[in-house]
């Protein structure tokens, strides 16, 4: 029992120094923090790391479950950005929200710009836009709708990063946000400009710069996305819903832009 007991500690020590659950811990580290080889690892445990994994269970330790790391450092960078500010985020409030250790964040995420580039990946639009680009609609109407969608989806969903990122925008010009979104601003072009630039090219849209197209096409959108909050508090009840708000700005957008 002793020698059980002595595995749980190592398991356990071993799985608080790479930031993982006990269960997400190779039996190869488990050993080497036991002081033994793997193979004498596995007779001491029967051939079975279930036997190990009760044994934590035992101790009053979850040994598994928990999502992997780089889930939960997502998730909880982007309820700091959403409750706190993008000012508020550090890799040392990352790694206690999210349970893990400060090296394991910058060996999954390469530090803290690779975090924030995860974060944006998971809390923006691009990846719908991009699957959008990839099976366009036959459509106009429908190419903007899906759009639309992506951009409500992504500026009323909790936390709410994007707007903590345009809120660090507008007042720090110069800050992270302007950054983050710099380096996004490539991908949301190519994504929403081939869906445009096919418009275009089938003579359904004028021959417009793509920037000034995108930028009449979600500009109003977004802005009533991010002041939205504000007037359903102030107008209540005679603030048209989400869904028939964008259908103005689409229909206003498609009589400007269409031939």
């Amino acid at each position: 029992m002793d020698m059980l007991q002595d595995l749980v500690e190592a398991a356990v020590r071993a799985a608080r120094q790479r930031g993982q659950d006990v269960a997400e811990v190779p039996l190869t580290a488990i050993a080497a923090a036991a002081g033994i080889s793997r193979s004498t690892l596995l007779r001491r445990l029967n051939g079975s790391r279930a036997t190990l994994d009760e044994a934590v269970r035992a101790a009053g330790i979850d040994p598994g479950g928990r999502l992997p790391v780089r889930e939960r450092a997502i998730e909880a960078a982007g309820r700091l950005i959403g409750e706190r500010g993008l000012g508020a985020l550090t890799l040392d409030a990352v790694a206690a929200a999210a349970d893990c250790s400060l090296p394991t964040l910058h060996t999954v995420f390469q530090g803290r710009d690779g975090l924030l580039a995860a974060v944006f990946d998971r809390y923006s639009p691009v990846l719908d836009v991009e699957a959008l680009a990839a099976g366009p609609p036959e459509h106009i109407e429908e190419t903007i709708r899906g759009i639309y969608r992506a951009l409500i989806a992504t500026f009323g969903q909790e936390p709410r990063v994007m707007p903590a990122l345009f809120a660090d925008v507008l007042a720090r010009p110069a800050g992270p946000a302007r950054q983050i979104l710099e380096q996004a601003t490539p991908r949301m072009l190519q994504g929403v400009g081939t869906l445009l630039s096919r418009e275009i090219a089938q003579g359904r849209l004028r021959d417009l710069p793509i920037a000034l197209l995108i930028q009449m096409m979600i500009g109003p959108l977004v802005l009533h996305m991010l002041l939205r909050p504000v007037l359903e508090a102030s107008i209540g009840p005679d603030l048209p819903p989400i869904e028939e708000s964008a259908a103005v700005f689409a229909a206003a957008f498609l009589r400007a832009v269409t031939q």
